[in-house]
This record gives structure tokens, C-alpha cells and sequence, in this order.
């Protein structure tokens, strides 16, 4: 090959590296989903609260909702609510979301050697 060629090989994949590097957002894990249209239950994927789950449906029936509710963790627990969603209820199902459960620090059992 020529050098040529070679510089824009080179110079490609230094592009790419650079894009993934900056437009690669590191997310959490996704602890569960919970997708809404017209105030129903769509969809969910993971393990969601119980009493969490009951307030929200209330919460969508309530409203017609049509929205997602999604809890990740990265490092600390958070809740995203779409978009489209009104202050108002949003504030209203962070209240009801029991970030003090997923805050709990986890007690390690093993034994150290030594």
C-alpha cells in the first residue's frame, strides 16, 4: 500500500476513536422500565417496588399518560421520567420512588484471608 492510502486509514481510525471516546455517554445499569400509554402498562423489564408500581399506575390512569418511567444506577440510583411528562407529576413520582431501598449499603459477609 502507499503511504498515502496509509495516513488515511490512520487518520479514519483516529476519528472514529475519538467519536466513540466523546459521544459514548457511559450509562448504569438499568434497573427496571416501566413504559405508559394512555395511562396503561404497556411494558416493563426488571424489579420494580411493588407499592411503587401500584402508585405510578394510579399516577398514569389518573393523567392518560403516555410515557416512560426508567431507575439506573451509576454509582448512585436514579429515576428518569420522560420528557413530555409535567413538572408537576414528575415531582410527584420521584416522591413516591424509594430511593432509601436501592441506597442501602451492602454488607459483606466473607471472610478476609489474613
Amino acid at each position: 500500500m502507499t503511504p498515502t492510502v496509509l495516513k488515511i486509514i490512520f487518520i479514519a481510525i483516529g476519528i472514529v476513536l475519538a467519536y466513540k471516546l466523546i459521544f459514548s455517554g457511559k450509562k448504569g445499569l438499568t434497573i427496571f422500565e416501566m413504559h405508559f400509554k394512555d395511562g396503561r402498562l404497556a411494558s416493563h423489564k426488571g424489579k420494580i417496588p411493588e407499592k411503587f408500581q401500584k402508585e405510578c399506575r394510579a399516577i398514569a390512569k389518573a393523567e392518560k399518560l403516555t410515557c416512560s418511567v426508567k431507575c439506573e444506577k451509576a454509582g448512585t440510583v436514579r429515576l428518569h421520567v420522560s420528557a413530555n411528562v409535567s413538572d408537576a407529576i414528575t415531582q410527584r413520582i420521584r416522591n413516591l420512588f424509594p430511593f432509601e431501598y436501592y441506597d442501602k449499603k451492602q454488607v459483606d459477609n466473607s471472610r478476609q484471608a489474613g
